[in-house]
């Protein structure tokens, strides 16, 4: 019988190429500051909540017309769209859970055929970021949070799910997954993942199909 999988992945550098808070950041004259935050909170040296208030924070005054330059400024990682194809043509769900934003994210995953995810939302008023964000925040344990209620939702075990990041608040939903994948990772999740790959995001259905049943 074939097995029906969920494969739950984060965004920023594993989905797509960039940390879409960066591209943001560009627009703000704030792009340094933020990019050394976002370094240290992916490797595990920062409060992943902390970091995230700090960043957003240097984004006020931030046009929403921005937004949509910088989501024609992501690219996909390699073999992103082939990978989640081919998970769709097996019959597998694939949903994504980001600590970034839903502005971009939602954009992300329609282009690619999918319809769960969650990330977090960017408070605006007058067309302008405010510095703040709205609702629950995506941090490390709400994507792992994430993973076992899409998994309920759909009637899948937890042997059955896949969770592949690069950062270390993805190494919650890393572990809670039957199959936990690191993808041009931090040095403290290669290290503490089951499986780590880079290159191509194609090379992670290597990794499912010869994971032992």
């Amino acid at each position: 019988m074939t097995t029906t999988r969920l494969v739950v992945m984060d965004v920023d550098s594993t989905l797509i190429e960039q940390e879409v808070i960066e591209l943001i950041a560009q627009h703000a004259g704030t792009y340094e500051l933020v990019a050394n935050i976002t370094e240290r909170a992916m490797r595990g040296e920062l409060d992943f909540a902390a970091s995230l208030a700090a960043r957003v924070d240097t984004l006020a005054g931030v046009h929403v017309d921005d937004l949509a330059k910088v989501r024609d400024a992501v690219t996909f990682s390699p073999g992103a769209r082939e990978f989640i194809a081919e998970c769709q043509r097996r019959g597998w769900e694939v949903a994504l859970v980001s600590g970034g934003f839903t502005e971009i994210v939602r954009h992300l995953a329609h282009e690619v055929g999918i319809t769960r995810f969650r990330a977090n939302h960017l408070d605006v008023v007058a067309n302008r970021l405010t510095g703040r964000t709205t609702g629950t925040i995506v941090d490390r344990a709400y994507k792992e949070t994430s993973l076992r209620e899409f998994a309920a939702e759909l009637g899948i075990p937890m042997d059955d799910t896949v969770a592949i990041g690069d950062g270390a608040n993805d190494l919650d939903m890393i572990h809670a997954a039957g199959i936990g994948i690191a993808y041009n990772a931090k040095p403290i999740v290669v290290e503490q993942a089951p499986y780590a790959i880079s290159g191509s995001l194609i090379s992670a259905l290597d990794v499912i199909d010869n994971h032992p049943k």
